[in-house]
């Protein structure tokens, strides 16, 4: 097929509203199993088997088998940047109404996964430090990371050298659907992310996408960035 056929392909299969609701669940870096993705989308498990058939057919998503059990999730990254920037369009409609509104930041807005990486008003604040510290500079669609970052990053476990061969892009600026302002994405965003998790800074929220800032998170946060939350 042509690109533009194939283009057209994929952009049928991901925007189909089924489909569209189990993508958006699979946001949050988890796999899920076939049942659980039904129950996202409201559909039985047998039109959840047929989505699914697709999508693992276009390469959108893989599975892994686990005993009786297979869990779906995406096969790359790269499809789950595909579905934040598409939520970027609802993103525009969601700010302008709570600038009408004049709400708090809540919720999924306020913290969440994106992938695998932390998003929300929480991620975007806490890019926002790294940059003001010197830690990593804006390069184009990505992040450098300077010698000062390293070494900070090096408190937290995480070197340069762990990134040596690996094929994901170490930084990359992801723009967030909530605050139109991008937070940091790429391995180097996951990598901090799972050590933020096993530090007890944030604590998952079930079957959501949304993470809860930990009073311990709140603190470390003010002090290795000066966040204030």
């Amino acid at each position: 097929m042509e690109v533009e056929e194939i283009f057209v392909s994929i952009l049928g299969l991901i925007c189909q509203p089924t489909r569209a609701k189990m993508l958006w669940s699979l946001l949050d870096g988890r796999a899920y199993t076939s049942g659980e993705l039904a129950t996202s989308a409201d559909i039985s498990a047998t039109s959840a088997s047929n989505h699914l058939s697709k999508l693992l057919d276009a390469d959108i998503l893989k599975v892994e088998i686990q005993g009786r059990h297979r869990y779906y999730s995406f096969s790359k990254p790269e499809v789950a940047y595909v579905i934040e920037s598409l939520a970027n369009l609802a993103g525009e409609k969601t700010a302008i109404n709570n600038k009408k509104n004049a709400t708090t930041t809540s919720g999924v807005s306020f913290c969440r996964t994106c992938y695998d990486h932390l998003a929300g008003f929480v991620g975007v604040k806490v890019t926002e430090a790294l940059e003001q510290k010197q830690i990593v500079v804006k390069s184009k669609t990505a992040y450098t990371v300077t010698e000062k970052g390293w070494q900070w990053f090096g408190e937290f476990e995480i070197r340069e050298d762990d990134f040596i061969n690996t094929r994901r892009p170490l930084t990359r600026q992801c723009l967030d659907w909530s605050e139109r302002r991008p937070h940091l994405a790429g391995q180097l965003g996951a990598v901090l992310l799972e050590k933020m998790l096993q530090k007890k800074w944030f604590k998952r929220v079930q079957f959501s996408r949304e993470m809860l800032v930990m009073a311990k998170g709140r603190e470390e946060l003010s002090n290795w960035l000066g966040v204030v939350l």
